[in-house]
């Protein structure tokens, strides 16, 4: 390493370090020919001491949740269009949008891979997954108090949440059209009785 860049390091505060840190995260997840993803080559490619990175966040666990929780909570806030439907509408136009671009395939491989592995640590909700799930929350406080009989959080989770990140895992991309309405409709078509009734399971 040259003396500038060992200039360069020592110049840079804590929130740049930490920002060039969640960086390299994001640029090896995208880069398909890059390194293995471990706390040496994000360092490295942050253009930072491993030993620092280390020292700051302890595993790279750590270190993916904070990333993820830092980006995530960038996300803009959610607009009540009026109606369940189209809350949740806007929710999954704005993930397919996301989906489209590397950095947000990326973000989502690393929601997953920062997710605890553990039985202990999966029994309380992991911060990083925080954010999704107050937009879940929101737009069924919403629904419910204008009257409206919106599905189970786990049905929200199963079957308009969880096919983004099955698709970001096998590097399969989504739609450009039409895939948000087919999850939203898929979805809200599942929460209706043989009738049509709001809140109850077709049968199987």
């Amino acid at each position: 390493m040259s003396e500038k860049q060992a200039s360069a390091r020592v110049r840079r505060s804590p929130e740049e370090v930490r920002s060039a840190v969640h960086q390299a995260v994001i640029d090896l997840l995208c880069d398909p020919e890059g390194e293995d993803l471990n706390i040496p080559a994000i360092a490295h490619r942050a253009g930072v001491n491993h030993t620092s990175v280390y020292r700051r966040w302890g595993s790279l666990d750590a270190l993916l949740a904070d990333m993820v929780t830092t980006r995530l909570e960038r996300d803009s806030p959610l607009n009540d269009t009026g109606s369940l439907r189209g809350d949740l509408l806007a929710w999954a136009e704005a993930n397919v949008v996301s989906f489209r671009t590397p950095e947000g395939r990326a973000l989502m491989r690393a929601v997953v891979l920062s997710m605890p592995n553990s039985s202990r640590a999966r029994a309380e909700r992991a911060p990083q997954f925080e954010r999704r799930m107050r937009s879940i929350e929101q737009i069924r406080r919403r629904a419910t108090a204008r009257g409206e009989d919106p599905p189970p959080v786990e049905q929200i989770l199963d079957q308009l949440i969880a096919p983004f990140y099955i698709r970001a895992l096998f590097g399969i991309d989504v739609p450009a059209h039409g895939y948000a309405e087919l999850l939203v409709d898929r979805l809200l078509g599942d929460a209706s009785g043989p009738s049509g009734a709001p809140g109850t399971n077709r049968p199987a």
